[in-house]
């Protein structure tokens, strides 16, 4: 949303805040919370290295959560002139919803200090982003003359600012910047014709990442040239890192104990039981410095840690929020994430990433694979059942013998259970990344089934 009208200074933001807190309770709110969010977003997208598309946006909002009665109440604008309506409307709606004693707000905690901000970003004038952007298309175009197009060509650069005070004792505020890089090209050898795509971001300005996309894009759709169709076959399969990454980001579904608690995750009811190879751990961090998923505190204003979800392939934790964390009987791990400032808060990972005992991880990973398929792209990850784990993904990739590549594949399939696939994990590659705010190296695990 576009803003209608909002406090100028910082001081006036924190007053205004204020004023809706005590405003509620005036009404009868027995607990409240003020959440508002304020963004600036400058994205460019170019072709032919001439800057396509610009755009400047900047949004304010703001809501305000009762509980009165152990019945919630919620209420939020763009306006700050609205403020009394906002207020009227939380505290009618509590009168309305059903009691639920498990309806909380949390108390203050200590928050660390997080390198998340970078003024390059902040500041960052129209023309220093279109050179940005510029950077991508160059490096991929640069890259191999097999790169004939460039489909889509983007950078995005934004500044958020989070504020949330509530009734008993939270006060708390930060923020952050983000850049982020996206491309998708096109690789042409006489009729043969294959895509590539990549994207990466930070929360500091580096053009390591906007060259990086660029190439890692080009490489991706070059290997593919030439791709042929398999037999069916059940084989050792190495998970690029960006498809064990989307595979990590089913866990986070099945991790959340909004859904364990719905009976909509495989890992329910499975707490300290191994449910992955033993030589994994999976992990949810919300203070690693300047990666994406970092904040010193989630969207209900608890500090954010670092727990091990998995460790040594053993469920040792889930994901929670105030209010499922109530339920269970134990603390919020700092995992409450709103999809907006419209919206009540929910359960999600911070940065959630793969770790693999050190006597695992290898630099040659292919070398001991006889015959076997590295997976470079899986289509439709999104699609897997996260109740019964199982899934069915087309996929791309190159096929290994004896340690070797040795050509491109195409048009298959690969089927079977999430948690077989990670239970037979065997090693690592050491090419830890980050995508987005899930992190995982190249795994190598099977037997899998591949199909035509």
């Amino acid at each position: 949303m576009k803003i209608n009208s909002r406090p100028s200074q910082p001081a006036e933001i924190r007053g205004f805040a204020v004023r809706l807190l005590e405003g509620a309770r005036r009404g009868g709110a027995d607990f409240a919370e003020v959440y508002l969010r304020s963004s600036r977003n400058l994205s460019v997208e170019v072709k032919g290295q001439r800057a396509d598309a610009v755009e400047l946006s900047s949004d304010f909002g703001y809501s305000l959560r009762v509980i009165r009665n152990s019945r919630l109440g919620f209420s939020y604008s763009t306006d700050i002139k609205e403020a009394d309506t906002v207020i009227s409307n939380a505290v009618e709606a509590s009168r309305w919803t059903e009691q639920d004693d498990y309806l909380d707000l949390p108390g203050h905690s200590e928050k660390q200090s997080l390198d998340i901000f970078d003024d390059a970003v902040s500041s960052l004038s129209i023309d220093e982003a279109k050179d940005k952007a510029l950077l991508i298309e160059k490096a991929a175009l640069g890259s191999d003359s097999r790169i004939k197009k460039v489909r889509k060509a983007s950078a995005s650069f934004s500044t958020k600012d989070v504020l949330i005070i509530n009734s008993k004792g939270v006060d708390a505020e930060y923020s952050a910047t983000t850049c982020t890089a996206e491309i998708m090209v096109v690789a042409e050898d006489g009729s043969d014709s294959q895509m590539g795509w990549d994207s990466d971001g930070s929360r500091f300005l580096n053009d390591a990442i906007f060259e990086g996309v660029g190439r890692n894009a080009a490489k991706r759709a070059v290997e593919l040239l030439g791709a042929k169709k398999i037999d069916a076959v059940k084989t050792q399969t190495v998970l690029d890192g960006s498809v064990a990454a989307e595979f990590l980001g089913i866990f986070a579904l099945m991790l959340s104990s909004e859904n364990v608690q719905k009976g909509k995750s495989l890992l329910a009811g499975r707490m300290n039981e191994a449910v992955v190879s033993r030589i994994l751990n999976i992990v949810d961090d919300g203070c690693l410095p300047q990666r994406l998923g970092s904040r010193p505190f989630d969207d209900e204003g608890v500090a954010t840690s670092k727990k091990y979800l998995i460790r040594e392939g053993i469920l040792t934790g889930y994901l929670y929020n105030v209010y499922t964390a109530k339920k269970d009987g134990v603390k919020s791990t700092g995992n409450a994430v709103k999809a907006g400032f419209s919206a009540l808060p929910g359960v999600g990972p911070s940065n959630l990433y793969i770790t693999v005992d050190p006597g695992h991880v290898y630099q040659g990973l292919f070398e001991g694979v006889d015959n076997g398929i590295y997976i470079t792209e899986a289509m439709g990850v999104h699609t897997v059942n996260p109740v019964s784990g199982e899934f069915s993904v087309g996929i791309s990739g190159l096929w290994i013998k004896n340690g070797i590549i040795r050509y491109p594949v195409k048009e298959a399939v690969m089927s079977g259970n999430i948690l077989d696939l990670f239970k037979y994990v065997k090693a690592a590659g050491d090419d830890f990344r980050f995508y987005g705010n899930i992190g995982a190296p190249s795994l190598l695990t099977g037997p899998v089934d591949i199909s035509a």
